[in-house]
């Protein structure tokens, strides 16, 4: 009994783990914005995605693409010409995410009450 017990223990702790993990590199600014963007094309380079980002540096970009590559969530494909060419698409792994954000947009909105008005508008009133 006692060993079943650890072992769902440890199975939770992995499986927490896990989701913490992939939380905070979703949580990172930009992430989310980099991958919705990647899922509206099926390939885009460097600047064309810079400028569908607004506000974003070249160096956050950069360094948001090589994590989300780094994790599977993002190929780049350099192509070997003058001056080089790279290309960044979104993985099918990434393409399954969408269906989990989106249900976290649902669930997000189902729970956010516009009505209830901020503390700081009521007592300006």
């Amino acid at each position: 009994m006692t060993e079943e017990l650890e072992e769902q223990g440890r199975a939770g702790t992995s499986t927490t783990c896990a989701v913490v993990d992939v939380w905070e590199l979703l949580g990172r600014r930009w992430s989310l914005h980099i991958l919705k963007n990647l899922k509206t094309k099926e390939v885009i380079r460097f600047n064309e995605l810079k400028r569908s980002l607004p506000g974003i540096s070249s160096t956050v970009l950069s360094e948001r693409l090589l994590e989300l590559e780094r994790e599977g969530l993002v190929t780049k494909r350099i192509y070997p010409e003058v001056p080089p060419r790279v290309e960044y698409s979104i993985t099918p792994q990434a393409r399954e995410l969408g269906v989990i954000i989106r249900d976290l947009a649902r669930w997000a909105n189902k729970w956010k009450h516009p009505e209830i008005k901020p503390l700081a508008a009521q007592n300006k009133t």
